[in-house]
């Protein structure tokens, strides 16, 4: 199988991570085009608009001079030599996996499928995907994974207002279907990204993602956990978190929090327990990560009428302001936000909260709009909580303007401030 020597990628799925690999392929000199169901987005990118983090209107802009172009028709795969799969994997409503997009993406390209194409997908999912569900959509043509045309399975590690690590340093993993399929990955890649580090097939680069993220959340949990014990026995949890963390060696330091958000935290151990499960094995300790970091808002809530109550003001006759509801500082993206499920504890117990967040202008939970209000009203609220320390935030000034402070994120230092 010969790869192409001029290579046009398609991006499928414009979303957070696909449209960030769109921009790093053009920038380093592919041709590249991109494909999304959603005209609305489509329009915005033609315009030269962006509505991303870490992407600008200008970096849109520089795509577009290149030659960039989105489309919501499928045709634009025509020409295509590499496409790379970037749609969402939710949860269904009972937080199962989710598979609607990747089979559509599955059944749109395959009609544009040629010899020597290069199909790879990105979209976080468990193992078997690639091979028992995306695969069997592209073969319908009578063209052979393996023989006639590359597929790899190479997740995406997208890190959303990291500055440290972007798309081109981040290693990138590639597990092909054969040698040969993922040699032709990296041969685009490569051009991409600077380390390639190839699995021993689709299903081991499927769960690397998978347990990327499940360990993160398995270690958020412990601290979660720890912090909800040390509030019952009286230990600050944040110095012991911070004295723990001076071992050199065989300690990494996790932090208390809300709870978990994002595409990926809160979503990618579904998929690994469900696979498990599936499998007829069960990953204990997962599920109960699991349990521990989706009940923190509803912690929160109660430790917050505990605070009321030592001030001796019910919850329920408080005026509550939630300062940062993105699911993570200095980013404007609410997906899976602890932020919600807090609004909903709130909202059980008769309390209507008002929000502020310097990346969102409005902001709904189930279709409700939650008020906006202004620092302006710091003083007159009977209880801030700090949700995300985002960088517009002076801490000291918030504590100053505020009757109670209770942060989740354990970093202010006034007295009036009660830490999670």
């Amino acid at each position: 199988m010969e790869a192409a020597q001029t290579d046009r990628v398609v991006v499928v799925g414009l979303g957070y991570v696909g449209i960030r690999i769109a921009h790093e392929a053009i920038m380093a000199g592919l041709s590249v085009d991109g494909y999304d169901t959603d005209a609305g987005r489509v329009g915005l990118l033609n315009s030269g608009r962006s509505y991303v983090d870490d992407l600008s209107d200008s970096d849109v802009g520089d795509m577009l001079a290149l030659g960039f172009r989105a489309s919501s028709e499928p045709d634009v795969l025509a020409s295509a030599t590499a496409v790379v799969v970037c749609v969402p994997t939710p949860l269904h409503a009972d937080r199962t996996p989710d598979l609607t997009a990747v089979r559509a993406a599955g059944r749109t390209i395959a009609p544009f499928l040629r010899a020597d194409m290069l199909v790879s997908l990105e979209s976080t999912t468990y193992p078997g995907t690639t091979e028992d569900v995306f695969r069997p959509l592209l073969e319908t043509t009578g063209l052979v994974a393996g023989e006639d045309f590359s597929l790899v399975y190479s997740p995406e590690r997208i890190d959303p207002g990291n500055r440290a690590f972007g798309l081109r340093n981040t290693p990138k993993i590639i597990g092909g279907l054969t040698p040969q399929c993922a040699e032709h990955a990296a041969r685009i890649y490569g051009k991409l990204v600077d380390r390639t580090v190839f699995t021993a097939g689709p299903r081991e680069a499927e769960m690397a993602k998978l347990l990327e993220n499940t360990y993160r959340n398995v270690n958020i949990a412990l601290v979660n956990e720890l912090a909800m014990s040390c509030d019952a026995l009286g230990i600050d949890v944040w110095d012991v978190v911070s004295a723990a963390a001076t071992k050199p060696f065989g300690f990494e330091s996790f932090r208390p929090g809300p709870g978990v958000g994002g595409h990926c935290i809160p979503v990618d151990p579904r998929y690994l327990t469900h696979w498990a499960r599936t499998s007829g094995r069960r990953l204990t300790i997962v599920e109960a990560a699991d349990e521990v970091n989706t009940g923190m808002p509803g912690y929160l809530a109660q430790r917050l009428a505990s605070s009321l109550h030592e001030c001796e003001r019910p919850l329920e006759e408080s005026s509550v302001l939630l300062l940062g509801v993105t699911y993570k500082a200095d980013i404007a993206d609410t997906r899976e936000t602890p932020a919600a499920p807090l609004v909903r504890s709130l909202r059980e117990r008769g309390v209507r909260p008002h929000f502020h967040d310097p990346h969102l202008a409005e902001w709904s939970v189930d279709g409700v709009p939650v008020p906006r209000a202004e620092l302006d009203a710091l003083s007159t609220v009977d209880v801030v909580v700090l949700l995300q320390p985002h960088a517009e935030y002076d801490v000291d000034d918030i504590c100053a303007r505020s009757r109670v402070v209770f942060d989740a994120h354990g970093v202010a230092k006034s007295p009036n401030a009660v830490a999670l």
